[in-house]
């Protein structure tokens, strides 16, 4: 069984940045990919960002497009989410799950549940 663990959250100030983690491990990620999700207070949860693990290609929603950039070191079995200008409306938990396709718009994971997550707080 594939446990992915999401680290790396903190308190910035806008204009700030983060890099979050996502750490596979159990055995080798062999998901087609991992996508990232936000879920904002009160919100429902938000598919930010997907990355292809085969190549690293990358999909972007467009509130993040041009401030995040995913990526994956497959042989480390970990995936990132490079966070930069950060907007108090980043403010979240974010969380990465395995994914069994490459596309944007899942509001769930595809494969297992929510993890904890990772807190992101952006102070204005």
């Amino acid at each position: 069984q594939v446990t992915l663990v999401e680290s790396g959250g903190g308190t910035v100030q806008t204009g700030g940045s983060l890099e979050l983690s996502c750490t596979v491990s159990g055995r080798t990620f062999r998901y087609f990919a991992m996508n990232w999700f936000r879920r904002a207070p009160g919100e429902d949860y938000d598919q930010i960002a997907a990355v292809l693990w085969s190549d690293g290609s990358a999909l972007y929603a467009d509130s993040v497009k041009g401030r995040f950039t995913v990526s994956r070191d497959s042989t480390k079995n970990i995936g990132y989410l490079k966070m930069i200008n950060l907007k108090p409306e980043d403010t979240g938990v974010y969380y990465c799950r395995a994914a069994h396709n490459f596309l944007l718009g899942h509001s769930y994971p595809e494969v297992g549940d929510w993890g904890q997550g990772t807190q992101v707080i952006v102070s204005s």
